[in-house]
């Protein structure tokens, strides 16, 4: 955008938020802004982009006012599985509630316009969706039905609740069953009949191998190929070399180990620690120097922009960059000479930084080390080499000192139980685990988190134009619900006029630790507190107790880290004075990698579901044991203890009362005996029913469980 352009909205903007008369006409706005002439035209222009953009709204007699000020709200609607919808504001406040028979033709992501009608007492606001101002999804992937008529598309995604029509003849050569791809060409708005599609690609039959996954794919918009001026330009690129010694720190003398899966393809961080004497340690935080590989406005930058992240499928990993860049040249592969953007920081005993600074380097990698291997280290049953040995218990050393200085500010360990599905060869599930966490995970993670604070803090003084990582409070209305639930075991959250504060937070779940509540109460904090979010404003990271945070350590894989290297390097390392950034264009950049980072963790969620419904085929009529991990009013949701999977009992299924969802309480609670059934509670369960297409998997209730089981 155009100074002069960004110039005249930014007085637009002021204009309508200092009215006093409300709405303001075109010519309003022009006499306030002292345009005349020509330039009507450029003020015309300005008023329909921002009204296009959502940062306007037009009323009747063709008005103009700020959305706030008509208790409207703009942002992204996201559909729950019921069919409601909540809408999550561009401006960070909470959420509005949309009953789904007010969505109008919003569909799951699109970004919309809510009217605020409603503001229950403990509840979040709600109104209808108005306008539709961007469309999330062109395609839709579902399973192909022939009807009487005409052929329709049920979309895999149940957040979607309505089919896509077919014109007659429109199914092609597609069989009834097969997953298919379909480009929407009407989306329901003003009158028209529904979804209407036309049919762009057939998966085949959801049981042939491979199609389940490549149907996650496309549901995401996920790009399986690159491409070919894109994969042109990275041949290009890799050819060019290291760039170095000359403007880069020649640093190949350090012992630099990478530590990553035993199955990595890259490796784009890499560790390295040496004394300085007095009681202090220098490590050494090494990123693949991706910016030297990957010109910016290119074609590659502008995939990379499009992809916003890697995503990590259970069969596949499609990345952010070509292969050549990814798995080769910026992998920071072990014996050969690399370019990396260092951070080093010198530490004392506890934790502390003492100095930090940052250099354009050349490393070489002395070890390609796993996770596995470096624990069987740090426990005293194995040994890679005397140097490479002091190295990781020197480093696992100041990570624990680190982590103990991090968790003493009031940081939280947020780290969810995650499941890794096991395939044979042709795709197949064998097993379902859940992830072990070992210390090895922790120390990389330490040191990952610290050089990303340390570089957070640097951009926030220069004022560099960065998307910083942000994880805000709690909003209000969660901050009481669960100050309510805890009412009900004794214990209470401080009232304080700032809001909660991370050691609030960080006391209570010590305050429940190995207790019968712990499971509860731990849940319920994780899911009162919002998602993290990248944002060119530096909020704050609520999570880490962190003053200033971003993403610096993966820009193979982000592209919000790749941003944050260029500035780094420009003007923390060549010494050139920040550049100027649009602020509109740089917040641009941050929502996209948001919602490309949500899209991918959705898919890989998915996936992963997807094959744990598949593994659960084989087991159907087994009793297992598992624990309580959510509940609603139509059931509860089971997490079994064996394979980390969740299925649901269905309320319907408990025959021996009526139970209804106590608010407040994560509990359904029988009307005649008062039998409950809350969060964390222990339940043994038999396998009834599993549903490939759904990815969901139906249990029976065989008995409750004491706690202690």
């Amino acid at each position: 955008m155009s100074p002069r352009g960004g110039d005249i909205e930014t007085r637009i903007l002021s204009a309508l938020s200092r009215s006093r008369r409300g709405p303001m006409r075109e010519r309003d706005v022009a006499r306030a802004l002292k345009i005349v002439g020509g330039r009507r035209d450029e003020l015309k222009a300005a008023l329909e982009g921002l009204e296009a953009s959502g940062r306007i709204y037009r009323v009747k007699g063709n008005r103009y006012a700020l959305p706030d000020r008509l208790d409207l709200v703009v942002g992204v609607a996201s559909l729950t599985r019921s069919g409601d919808a909540f809408v999550r504001p561009d401006a960070g406040t909470g959420d509005v509630f949309v009953p789904s028979h007010l969505l109008g033709s919003a569909l799951d992501g699109d970004r919309v316009v809510a009217r605020i009608e409603e503001r229950p007492h403990g509840r979040s606001p709600a109104g209808p969706i108005i306008k539709v101002l961007e469309r999330a999804r062109s395609t839709v992937v579902g399973t192909l039905h022939q009807g009487r008529r005409f052929a329709y598309v049920v979309p895999l995604d149940r957040r979607m609740t309505r089919d896509v029509l077919l014109p007659p003849g429109g199914e092609r050569d597609a069989a009834d069953g097969d997953v298919v791809v379909v480009r929407l060409v009407s989306y329901g708005d003003e009158g028209e009949p529904g979804l209407i599609g036309e049919l762009e690609t057939v998966l085949g039959p959801l049981a042939d191998p491979g199609v389940d996954i490549l149907a996650i794919a496309h549901s995401y918009g996920l790009a399986l190929e690159f491409p070919s001026e894109v994969l042109r330009e990275a041949e290009a690129s890799a050819r060019i070399g290291p760039g170095g010694p000359e403007g880069r720190t020649d640093r190949t003398d350090l012992l630099v180990l990478t530590i990553d899966p035993a199955d990595a393809q890259d490796h784009d961080d890499a560790l390295s620690v040496r004394s300085t004497g007095e009681g202090r340690w220098e490590v050494g935080i090494h990123i693949a120097d991706v910016g030297h590989f990957v010109p910016e406005g290119g074609p590659v930058d502008r995939e990379a922009l499009t992809r916003g992240t890697s995503v990590y499928l259970v069969d596949r990993t499609i990345p952010m960059l070509p292969e050549r860049l990814s798995g080769d040249v910026c992998s920071l592969r072990e014996g050969v000479e690399r370019a990396a953007v260092s951070v080093f920081l010198t530490l004392d005993a506890s934790g502390r930084v003492h100095e930090r600074r940052f250099e354009r380097t050349l490393i070489r990698s002395r070890g390609r080390l796993s996770y596995e291997q470096v624990q069987s280290v740090l426990d005293g049953r194995a040994s890679i080499g005397d140097a490479i040995d002091d190295a990781l218990r020197g480093l696992d050393d100041l990570a624990r000192a680190v982590r103990r200085e991090r968790f003493d500010r009031g940081a939280l360990d947020l780290d969810l139980p995650e499941a890794k599905v096991i395939l044979d060869p042709e795709g197949e599930p064998l097993d379902v685990r859940k992830v072990e966490r070992l210390e090895s995970h922790r120390l990389v993670e330490d040191f990952m988190i610290l050089a990303n604070e340390a570089v957070a803090t640097a951009c926030e003084a220069r004022g560099l134009p960065v998307p910083f990582r942000v994880h805000e409070a709690p909003a209000r209305e969660r901050i009481d619900d669960l100050s309510e639930l805890l009412g009900r075991f004794g214990l209470r959250l401080p009232r304080r006029k700032g809001g909660l504060r991370p050691p609030d937070v960080r006391r209570l779940l010590e305050a429940v630790r190995g207790k019968d509540e712990e499971a509860l109460v731990s849940t319920v904090v994780l899911r009162s507190l919002q998602r993290a979010r990248y944002d060119a404003r530096n909020l704050g990271h609520f999570g880490l107790a962190s003053s200033a945070y971003l993403h610096f350590t993966s820009p193979i894989r982000r592209y919000p880290d790749l941003v944050v290297h260029r500035e780094v390097v420009r003007t923390l390392i060549d010494g050139l004075p920040p550049r100027e950034r649009d602020e509109e264009e740089l917040q641009s950049v941050a929502q996209r990698a948001s919602e490309r980072e949500r899209a991918a963790d959705e898919a890989e969620r998915d996936s992963v579901a997807l094959k744990k419904v598949e593994f659960m085929e084989r087991h159907l009529g087994d009793e297992m044991d598992g624990r309580i991990s959510g509940v609603t009013a139509y059931g509860f949701f089971v997490t079994l203890d064996a394979y980390f999977v969740d299925g649901l009992v269905h309320v319907n299924t408990l025959h021996d009362d009526f139970y209804r969802l106590a608010e407040g309480t994560y509990a359904l609670v029988g009307d005649l005996g008062r039998r409950r059934y809350r969060l964390g509670d222990r339940v043994r369960v038999q396998v009834v029913r599993v549903d490939k297409e759904a990815r969901h998997v139906d249990f029976l209730l065989v008995r409750k469980l004491p706690r202690n089981v």
